[in-house]
């Protein structure tokens, strides 16, 4: 069987190496637009860009481990069509290759903004190493950055840049940072602790056009910048799925085992819109590395004919200062919200409840919380609130 996986990503990657893990014997093709191989992307905003690691400490394998383990990998290529009644990928030169699985591990693209005068070579994205780099040019002492969108990324640039010396002001256009994925509570405290650090952040902020090294907002104020880093979210890069007629809505839809509406075709990580079996199999896109990883177990699984991974409970994390956010589940139809620990302390839990059982949890500092809050949501454990409040009982217990 010929495997061909579209994307060479963390999930295109994870997909190549589980083939491999699995006993996989047929001919294995990982083919990516960036010219080297598979590497980690979230420490891009963070360790990355301070110079704490270096481009080969982010690969997932070493470059060795294709060759060695009989993976074609070819970068810096492009597929151009999906030919599903022949089983093969066009790339964009024309070579054809055949398949009897496809796996399409494409991910996102960031939001770009346009706006009036503004020069290209001080606007930024952030989702490749090659988007690193011009970023961790631009981000020198005293540099005045822009950074539109208070959601993670944004903050998590934030942070890097004023450790790095430089003078960061967050734009976000909705009333609160973190607005669409974070709690009041826990956007407030990201917002002072940020503000306390030394970054500036102003919410209702709309941007007209950038003129004479400034952003305009609607408002008339003027922001400074020698740089601008844009994070406003992503979209997915569904396009090849949509030529070949694939079910694309938000994204590609996929079954629990990452299968597509063509049974010999799989998509998997931030390009899919995937159903969650926790939540009532309720259909969701998540961008993130956990998903990347089960996901490729799904369509793995699936190909080799092995046992469907059980479901895994989203997860979701952020490093900021000396901050370590980690989220477990997605607060659907929650009716309370009962804190654990200390906001003043910075370390803390905000567990999100429905009928008193947990559905996400929100945890600062608070690795028991976290860990705890993932199986209370896979069990459905029923709680009594004030004891889940109550710092003298141990997570442990609570978990059962």
């Amino acid at each position: 069987m010929n495997v061909v996986i579209v994307g060479a990503g963390h999930a295109g990657g994870t997909a190549a190496v589980l083939l491999r893990h699995f006993g996989h014997q047929g001919d294995v093709t990982l083919l990516g637009e960036e010219p080297v191989a598979p590497y980690q992307r979230p420490p891009l905003s963070k360790a990355y860009l301070k110079g704490a690691v270096q481009a080969d400490g982010l690969k997932l394998r070493p470059d060795a481990f294709y060759a060695d383990n009989k993976v074609t990998a070819r970068f810096g290529v492009t597929v151009g069509t999906i030919r599903r009644e022949t089983k093969t990928v066009l790339l964009s030169d024309g070579e054809a290759i055949a398949y009897d699985a496809l796996i399409l591990a494409t991910g996102c693209r960031p939001r770009t903004l346009t706006l009036d005068g503004a020069d290209p070579a001080r606007m930024h994205v952030l989702r490749s190493l090659a988007d690193a780099e011009r970023l961790k040019a631009a981000i020198q002492p005293g540099a005045r950055l822009a950074i539109v969108g208070g959601g993670y990324v944004g903050l998590e640039v934030a942070a890097s840049a004023i450790e790095l010396g430089a003078l960061p002001t967050v734009l976000e256009r909705e009333d609160r940072i973190l607005a669409r994925v974070a709690s009041p509570a826990l956007s407030d405290f990201f917002d002072r602790h940020h503000r306390a650090k030394g970054v500036e952040i102003l919410t209702g902020a709309q941007i007209q056009r950038f003129d004479a090294g400034a952003l305009h907002l609607a408002d008339g104020r003027e922001i400074p910048c020698d740089a601008v880093v844009v994070g406003i979210g992503a979209d997915p890069c569904d396009e090849l799925a949509r030529a070949a007629g694939l079910t694309c809505e938000r994204g590609i839809v996929v079954d629990t085992e990452a299968r597509t509406s063509d049974p010999s075709i799989f998509a998997i990580g931030d390009v899919t819109w995937r159903p969650m079996p926790l939540y009532g199999h309720r259909m969701f896109r998540l961008e993130s590395v956990p998903n990347a990883l089960e996901q490729a177990k799904q369509a793995v699984s699936a190909i080799l004919g092995r046992p469907a991974p059980a479901p895994e409970v989203p997860w979701f994390w952020s490093d900021q200062f000396a901050l370590k956010l980690q989220i477990a589940g997605v607060p659907f139809e929650t009716d309370r919200i009962v804190l654990r620990g200390d906001l003043s302390a910075a370390r803390f839990a905000l567990f999100h409840l429905q009928q008193n059982r947990v559905v996400a949890v929100e945890a600062v500092n608070a690795p028991p919380e976290f860990m705890a809050g993932k199986v209370l949501i896979e069990k459905k454990t029923l709680l009594d609130p004030g004891r889940l409040a109550d710092l003298s009982v141990p997570m442990k217990e609570l978990a059962g």
